[in-house]
């Protein structure tokens, strides 16, 4: 049976010359792709983001991929940091409304505690998802000495769903699902992927797939059609889309385009690893104030009224103080 590798260089630019060969080429990739990989259609690299270095919080470092100039948003996803925090630097007491924040520790671990009474610690490998609905004030801090990492993700919610009360789901590592198989790893924070599935519940429908590839594995991954997709890689390099695109480095957000699976190689000597995060767009307005994020103005110049006299969720804003 033809891999796609072997397809691709069949079909060059030098014999690709009418658009019967085009069409030729379409039908065998998708043909191929079908066969072999459980999708019709992979998705290419639609645009490439690289997160640069910003201050956040008090003193800590952040690239920022969505939530940038060049990436203001990727309906439903508002923002994606991958963080650097070292005491006394971090993210003291401030509200939210009207979304999901998704913590994923790589180095060191997050404490975490909430004008509600919650409070907890995360550590490498380890993953907190706050629904912040009507509203939550909570600090983020390092948990020790050294420097901290990971990663933030911002979800949005749907307007019947802003003002829910506040939940968490809060998994440890060996409470994330994970495969391996043919020089891949994946551990599934949320949706499914080689046939094991996560517990998290999103209600805005989602994905979030950690994956390490060694050197020269490959692998290929259904995502829904219907939704917005994105690739953020965090070590190594890596190939996605078609094997003979260019190598990508670490710290780039990759849009992907239209299709229904992605296809990701690891041609280098050392592993990759990189996030492969899905979600259905809510296709709703966006009016966002910093940390509220709501459908309308007139929306968040009344979630600003109720954070400023501490009511309709934010009750309890006055008088706390992280510890």
């Amino acid at each position: 049976m033809i891999s796609v590798s072997r397809l691709v260089r069949k079909f060059t630019p030098n014999n690709i010359n009418t658009r019967a060969d085009i069409k030729r080429f379409s039908r065998k990739i998708m043909s191929v792709s079908h066969q072999n990989i459980g999708f019709h259609q992979p998705r290419l690299v639609a645009k490439k983001v690289l997160a640069k270095p910003q201050s956040e919080g008090e003193g800590a470092v952040v690239r920022r991929s969505i939530g940038r100039p060049e990436l203001k948003s990727l309906d439903p996803f508002l923002m994606l940091d991958e963080f650097s925090v070292s005491p006394p630097a971090g993210f003291p007491d401030h509200p939210h409304r009207g979304f999901e924040t998704v913590t994923y520790v790589l180095q060191g671990g997050i404490t975490h505690q909430d004008f509600g009474g919650h409070k907890g610690t995360i550590h490498a490998g380890e993953v907190q998802w706050m629904t912040a609905g009507r509203g939550i004030v909570h600090s983020e801090m390092p948990a020790g000495e050294g420097t901290q990492t990971g990663l933030q993700l911002w979800i949005n919610l749907s307007s019947k769903d802003k003002m829910i009360e506040p939940r968490y789901q809060e998994l440890r590592k060996d409470e994330i699902p994970s495969a391996e198989k043919d020089g891949v790893e994946v551990r599934v924070i949320a949706g499914e992927s080689m046939g094991v599935h996560s517990p998290v519940y999103t209600r805005t429908p989602s994905m979030f797939l950690d994956f390490v590839l060694k050197p020269n594995s490959q692998f290929h991954q259904s995502v829904p059609e219907s939704w917005n997709a994105f690739v953020y890689i965090i070590e190594g390099e890596g190939v996605f889309g078609t094997p003979n695109s260019s190598p990508i480095l670490a710290h780039h957000m990759l849009v992907l385009g239209p299709g229904d699976g992605l296809s990701a190689w690891n041609k280098s000597l050392n592993p990759l690893r990189f996030i492969l995060v899905g979600g259905e767009p809510l296709n709703e307005p966006v009016v966002q104030h910093g940390p509220f994020v709501m459908n309308t103005q007139a929306e968040i110049d009344k979630t600003i009224e109720d954070y400023y006299y501490g009511k309709n969720g934010f009750e309890m804003a006055k008088q706390w103080r992280s510890k």
